[in-house]
């Protein structure tokens, strides 16, 4: 039924887009024929949304994953450096919730590790919306940052950098089998904020799937079996993505196309000192904006690193 409204949304997008252009430049015509630049000028504008949103459409062909019409988790993790690096994590939670919100996905935060002056530690959220994984599963990787640090009386500039990994969520008609043996369930207290309860109970929760070493840990909930609840739907979700990811890799049988996460892999470096610059590693795309970038204008980077894995694919 999902793959049948999904399809159907795409025929009448296809559609509209079809008869909107149509339209317009019935409106072109129409407007130098007699003169009007006004008609002509709204049309051309017209014209160029279709066209941008054209290639969004376009993007989103792309997206023919098993997984990526699927809502999806983010979690960052801040690198070593400390408070440089845990507030350069909360930066790009930030920056994800922005992009998320512009989209009008809906968002959860899963859980988060505040850091001892300012930032986090880790984070993670939940970007509930169609295709939410599709969009957002190429930016798994490291981040790096340079800028003049706020936190250095001596106003030096520092490079900090955080890890980014993204995997979908599942439903009720993907079956994941874990032996519970193979679980280490852990409870502690809630850190930072939420209420008297939250943080004088052992109401978080953290499971280790030995076998994998994936750890998975929720403390949003005041109550250990929602938390509990979240933190089992988290690994079955890591799992499936580690198995895609495995499918993938067997399939293209090519290191340079494994998605590895590493602190020597950097995908994009976000540059606020001594000027002005973003750039993915990968795909070469820049924006001189890293305002704008970090709050969540990041499509040209996320299109330019989709189109680059299909490219990959087909030529493997």
């Amino acid at each position: 039924m999902r793959e049948r409204q999904q399809l159907d949304a795409a025929l009448a997008t296809f559609a509209r887009l079809t008869r909107e252009l149509d339209d317009n430049v019935e409106l072109v015509g129409l407007g130098e024929a007699e003169g009007d630049e006004t008609i002509v000028a709204e049309a051309e504008s017209a014209l160029q949304r279709l066209r941008q949103e054209t290639h969004t459409s376009e993007v989103e062909a792309l997206l023919s994953g098993e997984a990526d019409a699927n809502d999806t988790y983010v979690e960052i993790h801040a690198g070593a450096g400390g408070t440089e690096s845990q507030d350069w994590a909360q930066m790009l939670e930030r920056m994800y919730i922005r992009w998320a919100e512009g989209r009008r996905y809906k968002v959860e935060i899963i859980g988060e590790h505040p850091g001892e002056e300012a930032g986090i530690k880790s984070g993670t959220i939940l970007i509930k919306g169609a295709n939410a994984y599709g969009w957002l599963k190429t930016e798994s990787g490291v981040h790096r940052l340079v800028r003049i640090s706020p936190f250095d009386s001596n106003a030096r500039r520092h490079t900090s950098f955080a890890s980014v990994s993204v995997y979908p969520a599942i439903d009720d008609t993907i079956a994941i089998d874990i032996d519970e043996k193979d679980v280490r369930i852990d409870t502690y207290r809630s850190s930072g904020a939420g209420g008297q309860h939250v943080n004088t109970t052992d109401s978080a929760v953290r499971l280790t799937h030995v076998p994998t070493g994936i750890v998975v840990q929720c403390q949003n909930e005041r109550s250990q079996h929602k938390n509990r609840a979240t933190a089992w739907a988290m690994l079955r979700a890591r799992l499936y993505e580690a198995e895609l990811k495995r499918r993938e890799e067997e399939a293209q049988a090519a290191e340079a196309a494994k998605s590895e996460i590493g602190w020597g892999h950097q995908i994009r470096s976000y540059v606020l000192q001594p000027y002005q610059l973003v750039k993915d590693v990968r795909t070469g795309v820049e924006s001189t904006n890293p305002s704008a970038v970090l709050d969540g204008d990041i499509d040209r980077f996320i299109e330019a690193a989709l189109a680059e894995r299909i490219h990959s694919d087909v030529k493997a």
